[in-house]
């Protein structure tokens, strides 16, 4: 029989509040920890895009104008050989990082896989992305009888299990069905919406035709924003034209007020009080103490504590509390 184990619970007041870590990103705004999945047509250019990929982050560069977070890869390429990868890294690249490294065979999920990423992680431990191409190349054959959603869902669930736990991302690389959704790219994943339900972000490549060198990609998840990428794939590398829906983050989400306060903090080691003394020492008028509040827990993280400013806040009888608090050092994380 399981133990008795009590939930872990949060309340509705404490969560809308406390300022929570957001989910690290490997590209800013494009490509977060946890388990995603990049679909398109085959031999439309999809195993370029994962190479030139997974150069730029371990060579600790940008990725079509944003921040990449350098960091070791594993390249799963179950479709290629060292050959063809070697040719294309003599076309994509001068000067091979010593982060990437390859693989062409694995074991299925549930069947050697999980141990086998599990393994290499312990050898490799500056490991933050793994790419498995294809996906198809890794799943396990079942009969028809099977329920296709619960299969999708469980045997994805295992990847995303260890993409979690050790803070890292794994990027699947799939195909798209042959019937085209005008209305919604991301309808044309093959498979269940079991594979779609349990990834993290959700990347379609779709060219204007076949011998196109112009394609979108559509991009949805639950940690990035919605938006659609213009390339152009030339010279063996998928080049950014256009981004449309993407907007810059610090200057779109981040109200005038969470500056302003980072400001007033200014030559103040600590700062206690509720939110209305605050906006009427600050001389702050036209904003609701509530809003203000939602403001400060929502973007503390971009805003704050990379200036040295800890907030936190605390219920104290009938009135919240908030501290601002400045560090010097390196204890800025600590908020």
């Amino acid at each position: 029989m399981p133990k008795n184990v009590p939930l872990e619970i949060m309340d509705a007041e404490s969560l809308y509040y406390e300022p929570q870590r957001k989910v690290p990103q490997l590209v800013e705004g494009l490509l977060p920890q946890g388990l995603n999945i990049l679909c398109g047509a085959s031999k439309i250019g999809k195993s370029w895009l994962m190479l030139w990929l997974c150069l730029q982050i371990t060579a600790g560069k940008t990725v079509w104008e944003r921040e990449a977070t350098k960091t070791d890869a594993l390249y799963l390429c179950l479709e290629d050989t060292y050959a063809r990868i070697q040719e294309r890294l003599h076309r994509l690249t001068d000067e091979p990082p010593e982060g990437l490294r390859f693989s062409l065979l694995c074991g299925r999920i549930g069947d050697g896989l999980e141990e086998e990423i599990e393994a290499a992680l312990s050898q490799y431990p500056a490991t933050g992305l793994i790419v498995i191409d294809t996906l198809q190349k890794v799943r396990r054959d079942v009969s028809g009888s099977v329920n296709a959603y619960s299969h999708d869902y469980s045997e994805l669930s295992k990847l995303k299990a260890i993409a979690d736990n050790h803070g890292i991302c794994v990027l699947l690389v799939h195909h798209i069905r042959k019937l085209a959704d005008g209305k919604d790219p991301l309808n044309e994943v093959s498979g269940s919406t079991g594979i779609t339900g349990t990834v993290d972000t959700i990347y379609v490549l779709k060219k204007d035709s076949r011998f196109s060198d112009l394609a979108t990609l559509y991009v949805s998840g639950r940690d990035v924003e919605q938006q659609e990428l213009s390339l152009r794939f030339e010279n063996t590398v998928w080049q950014l034209v256009e981004n449309r829906g993407r907007e810059d983050l610090l200057k779109e989400c981040i109200p005038d007020f969470v500056y302003q306060v980072a400001a007033f903090m200014e030559g103040k080691a600590v700062w206690r009080g509720t939110m209305t003394q605050l906006l009427a020492e600050m001389g702050t008028v036209g904003l609701q103490p509530s809003a203000a509040s939602r403001h400060l827990s929502r973007f503390c993280y971009e805003a704050l504590v990379p200036v040295g400013i800890q907030y936190s806040t605390r219920r104290t009888g009938r009135e919240r509390t908030l501290t601002l608090q400045r560090h010097d050092g390196d204890d800025a994380g600590d908020a």
